[in-house]
């Protein structure tokens, strides 16, 4: 386990509130973030973990149009919704930031203060345009081709490829509110962060981390790099999304992936006035000074923008914030093997999943199938055969065994020996689970894989004492119980990232008071009720 007694920050990339969370956006980051969140608090070091909408995305435009309702009224039920389905998976957000004036102010003084520092350059770009409507069209607003994968892209940014393709770059653009508008070109000036001027610290701040994020945003980086650096937009000519106070741009608006630094400041200072603290400012706890341990969880379709373009304006305040960590990114996550699609009706709402089917049997499953490294699939059949037969079945069989126990051999809660072998098999279960939460090693599948791979030893160590038993032979099982009982609540703190009611319903017989830690040369125990699943 890691020594690092620094304060965490986890940021969750900002969901666009056009809708609501399905289960491929909770197998994503948010997850992957809430279990990092949950091991590091049962190990007793301090962490924030929050997110909020990101209400000025183009996409809020383009889907409200598809429901015939305005943008404002779409984004506003969606922050509800989110923050809804968030608590019904027990995603552990510390603050839920909602899109506010202190957002606003906290963008706007983020921005101004490069501007003012000369950081930005007005550039004379091209932009599609409608010629109807008079309108400009960019990210969520028009698609095309990518021109680096060929897919069909969005602007800004292609979901498949992770590279961006701003301005003329996408192939036959067309707008998105209206597929059969004619699109043409016009130009427009607009500010822009030039990214090549911070290719230097870029590039040396990402062959830093190539040994030890995960291979495919390496990739990514690495490919961005080897290519002249895009110029970034600041401001767009828009009027969608938070008012640009810079005399150059009248009348445009900020780029929505402009607010996702000062965003997750705002985000992070929610975060710790929920926690009663009173930070001095919105980014107190980002200042250099503070020294905090600074992490994203997000998916490879955000990477150019948090491990690029959101670097650079954190570079480009020269020393005053801190720099991520570490990026954890992950694949999509899919739908019986497709992509999954709102408008196809190829969804399958979380809010809707875990009130048919118990929490942690989800968490479990997603877990279990997380896409670290490549695309994975959800199955509602997958996940009740899997469930059912590698976790609900054994471990409630251990349960009732160990209940077994409770009532024939621990008469009320006797003390039962602990031995030096059980201690060290627990050590090294810890062990195991701990090299997968922390972030050096972060595998939330291999690390659920772990908790079926010890309810299946345990219970095979409980029939062999349990089943059968004599009364001639209650003196040996007595010697052996205590080692049972203590590596069950071992597993049980060791699972609780991602058995959460689990670990909740052992905590009032004793069988876990919500600590990581093993207990130091443990010589005895005592015989707990074990829950089981319902």
């Amino acid at each position: 386990m890691t020594s690092d007694q620094r304060r965490t920050v986890i940021i969750g990339p900002p969901p666009t509130p056009n809708g609501d969370l399905h289960v491929g956006h909770i197998a994503g980051p948010y997850m992957a973030a809430d279990v990092h969140a949950r091991y590091l608090r049962a190990t007793g070091r301090p962490v924030l973990y929050t997110t909020g909408t990101d209400d000025s995305q183009t996409y809020v435009v383009s889907s409200a149009a598809k429901l015939g309702t305005a943008p404002e009224v779409l984004a506003d039920k969606s922050w509800h919704d989110i923050r809804e389905t968030l608590a019904l998976m027990g995603i552990s957000v510390d603050g839920f930031a909602p899109f506010d004036d202190g957002y606003r102010a906290m963008v706007l003084d983020f921005l101004t203060r490069l501007h003012e520092a000369g950081r930005f350059t007005l550039r004379t770009v091209r932009l599609p345009y409608v010629e109807a409507t008079g309108e400009f069209l960019m990210e969520g607003l028009v698609s095309g081709g990518c021109p680096v994968c060929l897919a069909v892209s969005r602007g800004g940014l292609c979901e498949s490829c992770g590279h961006p393709n701003n301005f003329t770059e996408l192939t036959d653009p067309r707008s998105t509110v209206d597929p059969d508008a004619e699109v043409t070109y016009r130009e427009t000036e607009i500010l822009v962060l030039p990214l090549e001027e911070y290719r230097e610290r870029l590039t040396a701040f990402h062959e830093a981390k190539a040994s030890t994020w995960r291979p495919h945003i390496v990739q990514l980086m690495r490919e961005l790099l080897a290519r002249p650096l895009p110029d970034f937009p600041i401001t767009y000519p828009t009027g969608w999304g938070i008012p640009a106070p810079f005399p150059e741009t009248p009348g445009q608006v900020i780029n929505a992936w402009a607010e996702g630094m000062p965003a997750s400041m705002y985000c992070t200072a929610v975060a710790q006035r929920a926690h009663g603290e009173q930070p001095a400012s919105d980014d107190e706890l980002w200042l250099a000074e503070q020294d905090i341990r600074l992490v994203y969880f997000l998916g490879f379709d955000n990477a150019y923008f948090w491990g690029l373009t959101h670097l650079s304006l954190l570079l480009a305040h020269e020393g005053r914030y801190v720099v991520p960590d570490a990026i954890v990114c992950n694949e999509f996550y899919e739908l019986e093997n497709e992509k999954f699609s709102t408008s196809k009706g190829h969804v399958v709402w979380t809010r809707d999943l875990v009130r048919e089917v118990p929490r942690d049997l989800v968490r479990f499953h997603l877990a279990l199938t997380a896409p670290e490294h490549a695309r994975t699939n959800f199955s509602r059949a997958a996940l009740e055969k899997i469930a059912g037969e590698r976790l609900v079945e054994p471990w409630n069989r251990l349960a009732a065994l160990l209940g077994k126990a409770v009532a024939e051999l621990a008469a009320q809660g006797a003390e039962l020996p602990v031995s030096e072998a059980a201690n060290a098999r627990r050590a090294a279960m810890a062990e195991r689970f701990a090299s997968g939460y922390a972030l050096t090693g972060y595998s939330l599948s291999r690390t659920a894989d772990l908790i079926p791979l010890h309810t299946a030893r345990l219970l095979g160590r409980a029939e062999t004492l349990l089943d059968g038993l004599t009364p001639a032979g209650r003196e040996a099982a007595l010697a052996e119980l205590g080692d049972l009982f203590a590596e069950t609540r071992t597993l049980l703190a060791a699972s609780s990232p991602i058995l959460i009611d689990l670990a909740e319903r052992a905590r009032p017989d004793g069988g876990f008071d919500g600590t990581f830690a093993l207990a130091p040369a443990e010589r005895s125990t005592k015989a707990f009720t074990v829950p089981v699943f319902g």
